[in-house]
């Protein structure tokens, strides 16, 4: 039900499906063995999923970048499953290394991913030392398949950029978000990893794959708190699933691999708009692979719903005691980050409309909605139906409508800016100047807060009539400014405050 403008997220799961699948063909023609081509199969899906370079260039040298920390990990953890506790250690670490290097950007956060999910790959298949040689090619021919098919036969991103990711919140040290998550990410999977042990000897690595992934694209207590509710939510859905598909089946291959290919298409579609239907996905093609293994029974999948939520409480353990940010404060930055882009839509508007040909508020107006995107997040868990924050709830839901309204304002006045016609007027000027006030009445301290401006009927009552264009940026603003004066209500109220009576 999602909305995909352009069919992208329709395309990229179709070519999904075909380099995957291309990726496996490939490995069983060479006559690998079936953990060979799984691994074929997941090296692909990462190389497909994970990799979200701004251009195609980057795409393409995060990909091949991929085997060079793959193999490494690989390698280690091969060599270690006889050593259990140097074993954990070195995962541990593999961990932190992999959140740690999200400061890099999308191919620090790719790479990342790799590399746990190669140490994750090893302990799912059992992999020894003897088996290097074949895994290593498998994975350099699911990167090869994913590539030319990426990269050659349907190269999407050419045509269709992807949307640039807004920068991360800044900080120092300890205080700097990836340092951050990375201490969190790791204090999780410790706590996962030991209570997965307690729960099952062979399956405890469930645990530690919950952990990690609820780690990923989170900021604040709340929104991991969400997020390990919703993995664990998918995964009821995608056990009671495979009870229904995946057992009867038996490990059947040309069913089972029918299914994957259906379960690798639900994963890519639905990763963007849920993550309760991705985990669904997951689970489904989970309980598919380990029916190819021959091991899948009732009981595994009752254990993956256990160790699911063994590393959801770890996840939130950590973030709730292991340097907090709590979801207010995650919020409050991020508007306050939409805000400042607002301030900067207008003044580049104010600059085109005196006749500054150079000024353009358009990517102001493309970053405030991702900024949005973000916001929106940041306080899902305050809108979730099962918050019993009224107040908080009620405030949020307030906020996102009031910040939507700014934003169709804004794409309307970069539009309306465009337009030669509606410069040189100096009403435009004067809104223009009050909006930035009024958004700078709302990042300044409270106190400041008070300093009103004029209303935006007073100041333009007397004023003749103007060129249309002119006129259509002037609603804008106006439209705009009373956006913004609403928003000081549920932004001043305090997080403690019950629910308002009424929006300002």
């Amino acid at each position: 039900m999602a909305p995909d403008p352009g069919l992208l997220r329709l395309r990229v799961s179709a070519r999904a499906v075909l380099g995957i699948g291309l990726a496996v063909t490939a490995a069983e023609l060479s006559g690998m063995s079936l953990p060979a081509s799984i691994t074929a199969g997941l090296a692909a899906l990462l190389a497909l999923f994970t990799v979200g370079d701004a251009t195609v260039r980057g795409q393409a040298l995060t990909t091949a970048l991929l085997p060079a920390v793959g193999f490494p990990v690989l390698a280690l953890a091969t060599a270690l499953h006889d050593v259990p506790l140097v074993r954990d250690a070195c995962w541990l670490a593999v961990v932190f290394a992999g959140v740690y290097a999200r400061r890099w950007g999308p191919r620090g956060q790719a790479l990342g991913i790799f590399g746990f999910m190669m140490f994750f790959t090893t302990q799912f298949l059992h992999a020894v030392p003897a088996q290097l040689p074949e895994l290593y090619g498998a994975i350099a021919l699911a990167v090869a398949a994913s590539a030319l098919v990426r990269f050659g036969v349907w190269c999407i991103e050419r045509r269709t950029p992807p949307p640039a990711a807004p920068a991360p919140l800044s900080g120092r040290g300890l205080a700097r978000p990836t340092t951050r998550q990375a201490f969190q990410a790791t204090a999780a999977c410790a706590i996962a990893l030991a209570a997965g042990q307690v729960l099952s000897h062979e399956r405890w690595y469930w645990a530690v794959g919950a952990a990690w992934w609820i780690f990923v694209n989170t900021a604040s207590r709340g929104e991991t708190l969400v997020r390990g509710f919703r993995r664990v939510l998918g995964t009821v859905a995608g056990i009671a699933a495979g009870l229904l598909v995946a057992l009867p089946l038996h490990g059947a291959p040309a069913p089972t691999a029918a299914l994957v290919a259906v379960c690798v298409f639900g994963i890519f579609y639905t990763a963007a708009p849920s993550y309760s239907w991705m985990m669904f996905f997951v689970t489904v093609m989970a309980g598919l692979l380990y029916g190819l293994l021959g091991v899948l029974h009732p009981g595994l999948l009752w254990l993956r719903l256990e160790e699911t939520a063994v590393g959801a409480l770890g996840a939130v353990a950590a973030v709730a005691l292991v340097l907090p940010v709590t979801t207010h404060a995650a919020t409050n930055a991020w508007i306050q980050r939409a805000l400042h882009c607002v301030r900067g839509c207008t003044s580049a508007a104010a600059r085109r409309l005196a006749g500054d040909d150079g000024a353009d508020p358009a990517p102001h107006a493309a970053e405030l909605e991702l900024l949005l995107g973000r916001v929106r997040l940041a306080l899902a868990p305050l809108v979730h139906p099962l918050s019993p924050l009224k107040g908080r709830r009620s405030r949020a839901r307030q906020v996102i409508a009031l910040l939507d309204d700014c934003a169709r304002e804004v794409r309307g006045l970069a539009a309306a800016a465009a337009d030669p016609s509606a410069s040189h007027d100096a009403r435009l000027t004067a809104a223009c100047q009050r909006v930035e006030a009024a958004v700078e009445a709302l990042v300044a301290p409270a106190e400041r807060a008070c300093t009103a401006t004029a209303s935006p009927a007073a100041a333009t009552a007397a004023e003749p009539h103007h060129h249309p264009a002119a006129e259509a940026a002037l609603r804008h603003l106006h439209a705009l400014e009373h956006a913004l004066a609403a928003l000081a209500t549920p932004l001043r109220t305090s997080p403690r405050a019950p629910a308002l009576t009424a929006t300002a």
